[in-house]
């Protein structure tokens, strides 16, 4: 007697159809990432990405509802690392040490992240042109602005403090976001690899003034 999973024509097993789907989202995402690299975001298509990826128009937009969307796809995946990271460090931890600490744990993942679904430096070239692409970098600082706003509030949360009155949770993730940017613009201008962009953010991180590095517990912010 034939499964249900050998009959012709049969509904795929969940686990079947989602790895299908994976493999068309992965297949996707790396198409897209080849044509910028080579192209450049601008000179690519949402029909050029389709054909490349031998799909149709139609099933490019299951997926992702704009050739943004997909272009920062696995950077959101890596950005997902740092929000649980944070959400992962022991109570207790100051503010800015539970910031550092989320980025060391998240970079030791990223690398298998991005890898899963394309080549690593396939992945940086692109991340890399970010800078010098107009509507890239307009979307990666939108994007910035919002990643900024969800680790504040998860700060926010840790402390005890609330969001809308007192201001340092937003301040000190603006701060070491801030950092990280800096860092990204110094490296995007050479041609070195992903652990000299963790050297590059970390020796800025440690130049963040004692300030905010203290506990916050028991105190007020002070008004100017």
């Amino acid at each position: 007697m034939e499964t249900v999973g050998t009959v012709v024509g049969a509904v795929p097993a969940p686990g079947l159809r989602e790895h299908r789907k994976r493999l068309t989202r992965d297949a996707l995402v790396r198409s897209s990432l080849e044509l910028f690299a080579t192209r450049g975001y601008e000179g690519t298509t949402v029909d050029d990405i389709a054909a490349t990826a031998h799909v149709s128009q139609r099933t490019f937009f299951r997926y992702f509802a704009s050739k943004e969307e997909v272009a920062f796809y696995v950077p959101h995946l890596a950005e997902s690392l740092v929000v649980d990271a944070v959400r992962g460090r022991p109570p207790g931890e100051p503010p800015l040490d539970v910031l550092r600490g989320a980025l060391r744990e998240s970079w030791d993942g990223i690398n298998e992240v991005v890898e899963q679904v394309v080549p690593l430096e396939l992945h940086l070239r692109v991340y890399r042109a970010i800078e010098s692409t107009p509507a890239l970098l307009a979307a990666h600082l939108r994007r910035s602005s919002e990643l900024e706003e969800r680790l504040a509030r998860v700060i926010a949360g840790r402390e005890g403090v609330d969001l809308d009155t007192d201001p340092r949770p937003r301040i000190l993730v603006a701060a070491v976001c801030g950092v990280v940017r800096v860092a990204e613009r110094s490296w995007s201008a050479g041609d070195s690899g992903l652990a000299a962009l963790r050297e590059l953010t970390t020796a800025h991180l440690d130049q963040l003034g004692p300030a905010l590095a203290g506990p916050w517990s028991g105190t007020r912010p002070t008004a100017g």
